[in-house]
Parts: structure tokens; C-alpha cells; sequence
């Protein structure tokens, strides 16, 4: 009875998250604390239905020569969705999927990221996605962060060509195994605090780190994915002060409409280690207004079956005032240099020669044992491989072209070798 006990908040919990939350905060929205301020009550109207669009009796000829999209610094200026076979869907989010497809021409597999326009319009998001193209593109070199081929759009979507990666979530795998023994789990925040850094390094703050944002490679090395909330040109001591995330890890400066900083990715850092560590975030609940307060005044309780390095840490890392937290002073290098990853080579991290403690056992590109079947049974829209027809782009959509112009790129051929 007591373990069932134990167990309850648990399964609520994957329940909760597998769900998705935004149904869920709207339905506290008007009894949270945090949730009453009139700048996240804005923000929260955004995951509320929309009218349906009126449809245009007259439809719009294609874009003219002039308003064809700029492709930028582009090799591959011609992309387009039947250059693909799009195979399953492994991944949902708010404004489409994300899919397994190979290349016709290539024979390359790769994850698509396939977005709608009008969705994203619709809640004014169009800012977040191009940031997640530009940070993208910066990120191509570095071992734990997911590559971008290639992007491209047609009248309707927009398409990121990434580096497919089918270990699985780390949300799927704590899912499955509760919570990871602390060796693991201390490689696992390693080679996250290493991408963490170097995303600081370009003056990149990510914002929403959590296990479904970070996956395992077929060798079970960690790729950080989904940069849509990412924040560029946020240099040393830089601010700033836009409410989001996901809520058990927000952290309380974000929660008090407080500037913030890069440190509010090491305190995610702390919420993700605990929650490897524990199986539940540090402050959760199931009621998000009870869960908010926990995060603001509740002190972090840590159980006794853990190592004191790693308690130490978890204080240091889930330390309120941001001031006073691990690596507001130094960034990653007091994160590296903790007495917790005393046992990790740096280099030899960096430079993948430390086998992970995990390896996914995937036989090849088709073995999909680690996505959810969810996704995977779900069959494969037409609409994904090919171009809207010219009859059917209305005015809406001809915006929808204007408000994306220049996210089609392709690196020069040299930039993968």
C-alpha cells in the first residue's frame, strides 16, 4: 500500500508529461499564483483554440518572382519535399512532426523537423523557429548538439533536414528504468553541461532543458535537440526577461518575471540531474500552482542515497537566488570543475572515447524500438512529401511565405567533412 503510494505521484506524472501540459496549465491558469500576471496570462492565450480562419472564396496566384523565398548561403537552392521518402513519424510537437525519411538522390537517412506556417502564425511564434534555424546553424561542429543539414520551405511548411538519432529520449528511457544509478547519470549531465557550454560560448542561453529535448545517439552518447526557445546574443552577465519553459523546470527567476541569465540553464541542469537521480523533478507536484510556490519558497529536500559530491552539487545547481548559484561566476568551468565530475576526462568526453554506460543496441537506421509507438503507428501524412498546388496557395499562406523569408539554407560541402 505504501510503495502504491509512492508510486501514485510517479505515473501521474509520466501521465502528465506524455499528455503534454498545455491543456493542463489552462486549466489552473486561473487559480495559480504565477500564472496571474498579466504577461504570462498573455502568454498562456496562445495555447487557446483559435477561431477558425476565414478561407480566402479567391484564391491568391503563387508568390511572384519577387517574392520567391532568399535561400541564403546555399549549395542546395532547390530542396524540396519529393527529394525524400518520408518513412514514420518519430516525434509530435505543437506546430508538426518530426520524421524519418530518406533521401531519394543520397540514400541518407535523415530526421525531418516538418513545421506548419499557419500554426506557427497563428501563436505568434514565428520568432522562436527562425532563432532555432539560426542557432542551428551554429551548432554543426559541436558533439552533443543535433546538426542541420539543410532547410528549405514550401508555401505552407517549413522543413529542417537533421542529423537522425534513434537511441531515444532520455525522457523514454527514465520512463522505463524510473531513475539511472549516479555513474550514469553523472556521464549523462557531463556531456549535457559540455553542450550547455559551448551554446554560452556563442552567447546562446538553451532555456528549456528537460529529458524529451534530450536524446541518446546509437552509441548512447547524449545529442541535445529542439533550440526553438534558445535566446542568442546573451553575452557574460547579459539579461533577459521572456517567461517560458516547461514548468517543473522553470526556474524562480523566470517564475518571478525577474531578468535572467545563463545560469538559469544550470539550474535545468540541477532539475534534470535530480530527476536521473530520483525519478520525480525537485520541486514537483501535481498541481502546477502548488508546484510554482515549490519552486519559489519550498527548500530542496535531498534523500540520503546519494553520493555527498552529488548532493553537493544539486545545491549548487538548484541554488534559488541566481546570484549565489553554481556557475554564475565562471559558467561551465565551475560546473567542469566540481568535485562530482572529478572522475570525468574532459577530453576524452568531448572527444567520445568514454563509453557510455548505456548503449541503445540499435541494429541500424530502421530499428525504431526506442520511439514511442505513439508516434511510429502513426501513418504518414500525404501532404509531408510534396508542395501545396499553386490553386490551392491563398492569401494566408502567400503571408505565411512573406514571414519566413530567409530560413531556407544549406551549408557549403566542406562544413561536414
Amino acid at each position: 500500500m505504501k510503495e502504491e503510494a509512492l508510486r501514485s505521484p510517479w505515473k501521474a506524472f509520466m501521465k502528465q508529461r506524455r499528455m503534454g501540459l498545455n491543456d493542463f496549465i489552462q486549466k489552473i491558469a486561473n487559480n495559480s499564483y504565477a500564472c496571474k500576471h498579466p504577461e504570462v496570462q498573455s502568454i498562456l492565450k496562445i495555447s487557446q483554440p483559435q477561431e477558425p480562419e476565414l478561407m480566402n472564396a479567391n484564391p491568391s496566384p503563387p508568390p511572384s518572382p519577387s517574392q520567391q523565398i532568399n535561400l541564403g548561403p546555399s549549395s542546395n537552392p532547390h530542396a524540396k519535399p519529393s527529394d525524400f521518402h518520408f518513412l514514420k513519424v518519430i516525434g509530435k510537437g505543437s506546430f508538426g512532426k518530426v520524421l524519418l525519411a530518406r533521401h531519394k538522390a543520397e540514400e541518407v537517412f535523415y530526421a525531418v523537423k516538418v513545421l506548419q506556417k499557419k500554426a506557427i502564425l497563428k501563436k505568434k511564434e514565428e520568432k522562436h523557429i527562425m532563432s532555432e534555424r539560426n542557432v542551428l546553424l551554429k551548432n554543426v561542429k559541436h558533439p552533443f548538439l543535433v546538426g542541420l543539414h539543410f532547410s528549405f520551405q514550401t508555401a505552407d511548411k517549413l522543413y529542417f533536414v537533421l542529423d537522425y538519432i534513434n537511441g531515444g529520449e532520455l525522457f523514454y528511457h527514465l520512463q522505463r528504468e524510473r531513475c539511472f544509478l549516479e555513474p550514469r547519470a553523472r556521464f549523462y549531465a557531463a556531456e549535457i553541461a559540455s553542450a550547455l557550454g559551448y551554446l554560452h560560448s556563442l552567447n546562446i542561453v538553451y532555456r528549456d532543458l528537460k529529458p524529451e529535448n534530450i536524446l541518446l545517439d546509437s552509441q548512447g552518447h547524449i545529442v541535445l535537440t529542439d533550440f526553438g526557445l534558445c535566446k542568442e546574443n546573451i553575452e557574460h552577465n547579459g539579461t533577459t526577461s521572456t517567461f517560458c519553459g516547461t514548468p517543473e523546470y522553470l526556474a524562480p527567476e523566470v517564475l518571478h518575471k525577474q531578468p535572467y541569465d545563463r545560469t538559469v540553464d544550470w539550474w535545468c541542469l540541477g532539475a534534470v540531474l535530480y530527476e536521473m537521480l530520483y525519478g520525480l523533478p525537485p520541486f514537483y507536484s501535481r498541481n502546477t500552482a502548488e508546484m510554482y510556490d515549490n519552486i519559489l519558497n519550498k527548500p530542496l529536500q535531498l534523500k540520503p542515497n546519494i553520493t555527498n559530491s552529488a548532493r553537493h552539487l544539486l545545491e549548487g545547481l538548484l541554488q534559488k537566488d541566481r546570484t549565489q548559484r553554481l556557475g554564475a561566476k565562471e559558467d561551465f568551468m565551475e560546473i567542469k570543475n566540481h568535485i562530482f565530475f572529478s572522475l570525468i576526462n574532459w577530453d576524452d568526453l568531448i572527444n567520445k572515447k568514454i563509453t557510455p554506460p548505456f548503449n541503445p543496441n540499435v541494429s541500424g537506421p530502421s530499428d525504431l524500438r526506442h520511439f514511442d509507438p505513439e508516434f511510429t503507428e502513426e501513418p504518414v501524412p500525404n501532404s509531408i512529401g510534396r508542395s501545396p498546388d499553386s490553386i490551392l496557395i491563398t492569401a494566408s499562406v502567400k503571408e505565411a511565405a512573406e514571414a519566413f523569408l530567409g530560413f531556407s539554407y544549406a551549408p557549403p560541402m566542406d562544413s561536414f567533412l
